[in-house]
């Protein structure tokens, strides 16, 4: 059969997909059953050997992926054919004891949050990767003058070096969002049909206590039938900022690329890689463009994760196949992408010159700030330096010249500075304010 999904063939790396592969999601299921009969053992509710068993043969090496699956064609439950399968490779008694006061819902919470835990350590590491890189970035141009844009227009100058500090303390950010995360998230239940624990008897309360104890997972202090999903829900939105941005990075790398702009790259294989299949000359952004089409995906996926939530009474069933899309295609993409956003950051092509040339091109007018600022300092009224200096840079935008020239033939303006002051405060590397500072602080606090 050939594969339909981009996940299997296009997106994705391995090291995540496997955490979300069949198999692997059977092995956490069968790992949580194993962790209940051991539970049940302990509190003296079946034979300690029984609970042996079934551990021992709770794992794919016995519980074969195609056997289950077999099973499932009959039943048409997950969960019973997991329970049946290991129960036809368990021997003697033990069979009797397998999913003993469990519903299938206790198992498959406790397994996704082993799936969770597993998903976000991997998640995490490249987040980390990624904020290395931009510590680096952020050092080695900490001196690279730019001109800054808001509105898509020409601002007061920044450094390329404060840009990528900027973005390195959004992926810290979002390293700490998923370390609280987990706060919530890592949670299961072992609680029964609707919570009540019934099924469990009197030790039901032990019971889950130790299931989640020995798998390292905290326990649902009420719930239904689930995991209450608002845990789901605050996941979805984690994996849907940290997609946010990646999007608003290779969207500014996508902009600063403009055949117009040119002040940086993504690199360009010039040997084999190939821009258009009509037009030899193109070099496109394609891995930020990318990142920017995934983005979308991720964020339209994080919305099945608020549906989900709303459920009726104690459940209902319409959560379980959306989950089997949203999870797996969520973590995956997300991690690619945050992966594939390192790459280009690893490999960037800065411009300095044409940063420089760009500031020359804008002849003096994105200063207009500065000079401002120097005549409140020499003791004109705030807004009477701006409303001069304003006609003065419109003067000059329309005209095509220097902004220098236009303000020295203003008598206001002369009266006040010379010619050597106003020099000073239209020179770009007068005016960066705390940016050096800001790249130090921030390297200083990642880096440490």
């Amino acid at each position: 059969m050939n594969p339909v999904c981009p996940l299997d063939f296009r997106y994705g790396r391995e090291e995540m997909k496997r955490i979300f592969n069949e198999e692997a999601k059977l092995n956490y299921l069968l790992n949580v059953e194993a962790s209940l009969a051991r539970a049940h053992a302990k509190l003296g509710n079946i034979p300690i050997e029984c609970a042996e068993e079934i551990s021992k043969k709770a794992s794919t090496r016995y519980v074969s992926l195609e056997r289950v699956k077999e099973i499932e064609k009959e039943t048409k439950h997950d969960i019973v054919s997991v329970v049946k399968a290991l129960a036809e490779v368990c021997e003697g008694d033990a069979k009797k004891y397998i999913h003993l006061g469990a519903t299938s819902y206790d198992i498959v919470d406790t397994a996704n949050a082993l799936q969770f835990r597993d998903a976000l350590d991997v998640l995490d590491a490249q987040l980390k990767k990624l904020r290395s890189t931009l510590v680096k970035l952020a050092k080695r141009y900490r001196d690279t003058i730019m001109l800054g844009r808001t509105h898509g227009q020409h601002t007061i100058p920044i450094t390329f070096g404060l840009k990528m500090a900027v973005y390195a303390m959004e992926v810290n950010r979002h390293i700490e969002r998923i370390r609280d995360c987990r706060k919530r998230l890592l949670v299961g239940k072992i609680s029964g049909a609707v919570g009540t624990g019934a099924a469990l008897g009197k030790h039901a309360k032990e019971i889950q206590e130790m299931v989640m104890k020995e798998l390292g997972l905290k326990a649902e202090e009420a719930s239904t039938q689930i995991v209450g999903r608002d845990r789901y829900v605050e996941l979805a939105g984690v994996l849907a900022n940290i997609a946010t941005s990646m999007e608003k990075f290779a969207t500014e790398i996508r902009n600063l690329q403009r055949s117009e702009i040119g002040e940086v790259a993504e690199a360009f294989d010039v040997k084999k890689q190939v821009g258009s299949s009509t037009m030899p000359h193109k070099m496109n952004p394609i891995t930020c463009e990318q990142i920017c089409g995934l983005a979308r995906v991720i964020r339209s996926l994080s919305q099945v994760a608020h549906e989900n939530a709303i459920q009726w009474h104690e459940r209902d069933l319409c959560n379980s196949s959306s989950e089997r899309f949203w999870i797996p295609h969520c973590f995956i993409l997300t991690d690619w992408i945050v992966f594939q956003m390192n790459e280009v950051f690893s490999n960037l092509k800065v411009f300095p010159e044409r940063m420089r040339e760009n500031i020359e091109r804008s002849k003096g007018i994105p200063m207009a700030e500065s000079v401002m600022m120097l005549l409140v300092k020499k003791g004109m009224a705030r807004e009477r330096a701006h409303e001069l200096v304003r006609g003065c840079a419109i003067e000059a935008q329309r005209r095509g010249t220097w902004l220098i020239d236009v303000l020295k033939r203003e008598r206001e303006i002369m009266d006040l500075v010379n010619e050597d002051e106003l020099k000073d405060a239209l020179n770009p590397e007068n005016y960066l304010g705390r940016a050096k500072e800001i790249v130090d602080e921030v390297v200083k606090r990642l880096e440490g």
